[in-house]
């Protein structure tokens, strides 16, 4: 066989050993002497052979994921422990082949640096109970921003927080600062809801307070001004009648003495020449200010009328004789 023949064989098996075929979900980065010329999709494709030109395949619809475990503080200082998981796809085939050198060591530094900042951002009830799902959205939009900026072509599907939990060597101290925290809140509640309940009523005991003075003030300035009203109209009459003013001050200041005790006026005609001053049904008629001030009332008896009064039982004083005084 000669040589030409040979040579001839090896070129059309060089030649042929460009045809290729690229899978549904895979896409076919080409390149030419090392520099990228093209991507190539679905189906039967074909490249010169190498060393001219060379292909990566990338299939950008499968999902892939890294795990990553670490132990982090959380925003009230407190140790967590978190597995986190990273669903991904590679979005992009040709920043993924060219822009990163390890696009997976990449998108796991990114990934842990995301949940540390996320973390640090966040307090430990919120790590451990409710706030997981808002923490992992928070975590996937910043590490996708981080991959963006380098321009990975990488393309985050999901974060998840696989197990969450507090170190056993930090547990009974974590659950100490927790309770105190929870006292901590529960205090404040209590002293808040004390405040909004005796401010309200101590606002309201100032305000009553204010008004009964001022109540009390325009008494007092409106009894003032009467008396002086009073005083003026009476200066005035004895300006007028001194004589007949001093008569009626003097009847109106008898009537007021008069009025205050108990007063029995006794007519002798037509009574015989006894009577019985009947002074318990007297006593008890009095008002008790009179009462404390005399033990029995006065008695007015007309001239000439005998006046004989019962004896008091025991107990009403070392002596129960009435007074009587004669109208002169």
């Amino acid at each position: 066989m000669s040589v030409g023949l040979i040579a001839a064989i090896l070129g059309a098996l060089w030649l042929a050993s460009g045809f290729y075929l690229v899978g549904a979900a895979e896409k076919a980065v080409i390149t030419r002497f090392g520099h990228f010329d093209r991507i190539a999709g679905e189906g039967p494709n074909y490249q010169l052979p190498w060393p001219i030109e060379s292909r990566q395949v990338v299939n950008t619809q499968e999902v892939l994921s890294i795990t990553d475990r670490s132990r982090m503080l959380t925003q009230d200082a407190a140790l967590v422990d978190i597995n986190v998981a990273v669903q991904y796809r590679r979005a992009d085939p040709q920043a993924f082949v060219f822009n990163v050198v390890d696009p997976q060591a990449t998108l796991a530094e990114a990934s842990e640096s995301a949940i540390r900042e996320i973390i640090g951002q966040t307090s430990l009830d919120l790590v451990l109970e409710q706030g997981r799902q808002d923490i992992a959205l928070k975590t996937r939009v910043l590490i996708q921003h981080t991959l963006d900026s380098y321009r990975s072509g990488l393309e985050v599907i999901g974060v998840n927080l696989q197990d969450v939990s507090v170190p056993e060597q930090v547990a009974p101290s974590q659950k100490d600062a927790i309770k105190a925290r929870e006292d901590k809140d529960r205090l404040r509640v209590e002293a808040e809801t004390y405040s909004n309940d005796i401010l309200p009523k101590a606002r309201g005991t100032a305000e009553r307070q204010l008004l009964d003075a001022e109540a009390y003030r325009q008494q007092i300035v409106a009894d003032a001004e009467g008396e002086g009203s009073r005083f003026a109209q009476l200066a005035q009459a004895y300006d007028k009648a001194p004589a007949l003013t001093r008569q009626r001050l003097y009847l109106e200041t008898v009537e007021e003495v008069l009025g205050r005790g108990g007063k029995v006026f006794v007519d002798s005609k037509g009574t015989g020449s006894n009577f019985y001053l009947p002074l318990d049904k007297l006593l008890e008629k009095r008002s008790p200010e009179v009462k404390r001030e005399s033990t029995l009332p006065d008695v007015t008896v007309v001239p000439g009328a005998p006046l004989q009064t019962p004896t008091p039982a025991s107990g009403d004083g070392a002596d129960g004789r009435g007074r009587a005084r004669g109208s002169r």
